[in-house]
């Protein structure tokens, strides 16, 4: 059986303008300390990441280094930063490029990646946990959650079409798990214009036909997009409804 080595990213190039916002969101201040730093702390203190990247523009990178000094965050699996591209996959692509040209010295190491939004502050350790025990005999794995209202059509936008079956319909989240090799791959396939209509993560992978599997989302794992995001969580910190290494 091979060793798995995971290296976290942690996508932080994105503006967020929906949030209005004069910064990027993930770099805005909740009870003194950056969103991205929430999740930066539990991968960078969860046993089975082996190192973390984070995709930032370089005007940020001495803001994350002194969050992670003041903060007190380890910087012993910090492997540094890559690039953010035209897109979001690209910016994936990039993160890819620098995992992939990183020297293994055991061949037998299987290395995985583990792909995530800075504005999902409320990762936490069971989840990654759950990700990685559901990876075996597979070649990726994503957090997702069943639809819980009727979903309807419209072609037009203003009249019903008809309906879609919810049991056979679930939202994405991340962070996604892959082998770094084949998902490599998948994004190479799409380059270099395919890959700039990639949303998710999961797509080229699909694309690629690989075999993903789903876990079940944590509630609280949500995406800080707009104000009313913002505000929610800020009224979970200063209530203090995080704990256990920021777990909800």
């Amino acid at each position: 059986m091979k060793h798995k080595k995971v290296t976290a990213v942690i996508l932080s190039g994105g503006i967020g303008t929906r949030i209005g916002s004069d910064i990027p969101k993930q770099y805005i201040k909740v009870k003194d300390q950056a969103i991205i730093t929430y999740s930066l702390r539990v991968f960078a203190d969860h046993p089975d990441i082996d190192g973390v990247l984070i995709v930032a523009a370089d005007e940020w990178r001495g803001f994350i280094n002194d969050e992670m000094l003041k903060c007190g965050i380890s910087t012993d699996k910090f492997i540094g930063f890559a690039n953010p591209g035209e897109n979001r996959q690209l910016s994936v692509y990039n993160a890819l490029k620098a995992i992939i040209s990183r020297p293994e010295t055991d061949n037998s190491i299987e290395v995985l990646v583990m792909i995530h939004d800075a504005a999902r502050p409320n990762i936490s350790d069971s989840l990654i946990s759950r990700l990685l025990e559901a990876y075996d005999g597979h070649d990726g794995v994503m957090p997702a959650e069943s639809m819980k209202n009727t979903l309807y059509t419209s072609v037009d936008g203003k009249s019903l079409s008809g309906t879609l079956d919810r049991s056979m319909i679930f939202a994405g989240h991340t962070p996604e798990l892959f082998d770094v090799s084949k998902y490599y791959q998948a994004n190479i396939s799409l380059l270099p214009d395919k890959i700039k209509s990639i949303k998710g993560s999961s797509e080229p992978a699909l694309m690629a036909g690989m075999d993903i599997v789903m876990v079940e989302n944590d509630e609280k794992n949500y995406k800080i997009t707009t104000q009313n995001d913002l505000y929610k969580f800020s009224e979970e910190i200063t209530r203090g409804c995080k704990v256990d290494k920021f777990t909800m």
